[in-house]
């Protein structure tokens, strides 16, 4: 986790210092009534070394930023892990996500490093679950919008959490939503587990696609508590930011055992076997173009430009669609084709291709294909660009 720079004490709303403290295990004790209040660390404190916090009720009090900055001040010297959480909160409005696994503890009361990996992973995994949903609810969203949900979590601030646990910070610009789809979908997995469990029917898995639950999901909560006896995810909003409407004020943590592993694998099979094909029609440069001769039908590697929400598709050609594919490259051009994205495979090839034809673009727009497309070819080696057989007829 990179550092975090102490906050502005002129910008820091000393009840959201409070809150913070608070959510974090700081213990209130003392003070004026009104005026300000005293906060211990977690834990037991050793005598004479505990650091204690002095926090002004609010702005009006006199000395209201000196108390904040040493407040501040404070937190970033303490060794307690829960100050640099309560200054990530206040550097940067920030949901709270925190994930545990009850595993066995590692040597010396440590987290053994692949237990620590697998949470990495499945926590991972679960927010860009979480991304992806924004973007549009489906069972499976295969490759479809996984640059924009990337691109969503590049913001998010990631640390270990005591006893081995790990918390995500998301900023609530722009993360609120990522984590408000999260908050929806995981009591929508919860449900359908139970509703699994009790009644051996899968409909409620099929209703809580719409709350944003998927295969990427289930195979999150697979990853999370394979391997454990039992794991959970615990969502806090920012007090910066409050509430998001439709939501608890104080969400009850989700748990997770390995009772729940058998109903979660199958809704994820369910999730990949129900999915749709989606009909396309796609423009994309040609990158790549493969065929077993020098004549007949051949695979063409597209990136595409637009029509779809994948970085790339391979297409099956006919003889002729696939020399049209060639001229078109040849020219600098891309080509429009229209067909259907196949779900198996993560929506990254399409099928029953047919309509292939070169797309005009101006000058600057070519200019820029060709230069991508001639790095691309750099990068796998020109003679394996179009890899066809060679002996034969002419």
């Amino acid at each position: 986790m990179r550092p975090i720079d102490e906050p502005d004490p002129g910008g820091v709303d000393p009840r959201v210092l409070g809150a913070l403290l608070a959510r974090h295990g700081w213990r209130r004790h003392g003070g004026a009534a009104g005026r300000y209040t005293r906060w211990a660390p977690p834990g037991p404190e050793p005598a004479g070394r505990g650091t204690s916090l002095l926090v002004p009720d609010s702005r009006a009090f006199p000395d209201c930023e000196d108390l904040i900055g040493e407040a501040l001040t404070a937190l970033a010297r303490s060794g307690t892990p829960s100050a640099r959480e309560v200054l990530t909160g206040l550097a940067v409005p920030s949901d709270e996500i925190r994930w545990w696994r009850d595993v066995p503890p590692g040597p010396a009361g440590g987290t053994a490093w692949p237990v620590q990996e697998q949470l990495r992973s499945a926590a991972r995994g679960m927010l860009l679950a979480g991304a992806l949903a924004v973007r549009g609810r489906a069972g499976y969203h295969g490759a479809r919008h996984r640059r924009q949900a990337h691109a969503s979590l590049e913001s998010v601030v990631v640390d270990g959490a005591p006893g081995g646990g790990l918390t995500a910070f998301l900023p609530v610009d722009p993360g609120r939503a990522v984590s408000v789809r999260l908050y929806h979908a995981l009591y929508a997995a919860r449900e359908a587990v139970d509703y699994r469990r009790a009644t051996g029917g899968m409909e409620a898995f099929d209703t809580a696609v719409e709350a944003g639950v998927s295969r990427e999901l289930t195979e999150a909560l697979v990853a999370l508590v394979r391997g454990t006896e039992g794991a959970g995810v615990a969502l806090e909003w920012s007090p910066a930011a409050g509430t998001p409407p439709g939501c608890a004020a104080r969400p009850e943590p989700v748990e997770f055992s390995p009772g729940d592993l058998p109903a979660l694998r199958e809704a994820a099979a369910r999730y990949l076997a129900d999915e749709p094909s989606v009909p396309v029609r796609i423009t994309g440069s040609v990158v790549r173009m493969r065929r077993s001769g020098p004549r007949g039908e051949g695979t063409v590697r597209l990136r595409v430009l637009a029509g779809a929400d994948v970085r790339h598709v391979r297409v099956a050609l006919d003889e002729d669609a696939y020399r049209t594919a060639g001229h078109a490259h040849l020219a600098g051009l891309p080509i429009r084709v229209t067909g259907r994205l196949e779900s198996r495979g993560g929506f990254r090839r399409l099928t029953d291709a047919s309509g292939v034809a070169p797309v005009q673009v101006d000058e600057a727009v070519r200019d820029r294909l060709m230069k991508s497309v001639q790095e691309a070819r750099e990068a796998i080696g020109n003679a394996d660009f179009f890899e066809e057989a060679c002996g034969g007829e002419d």
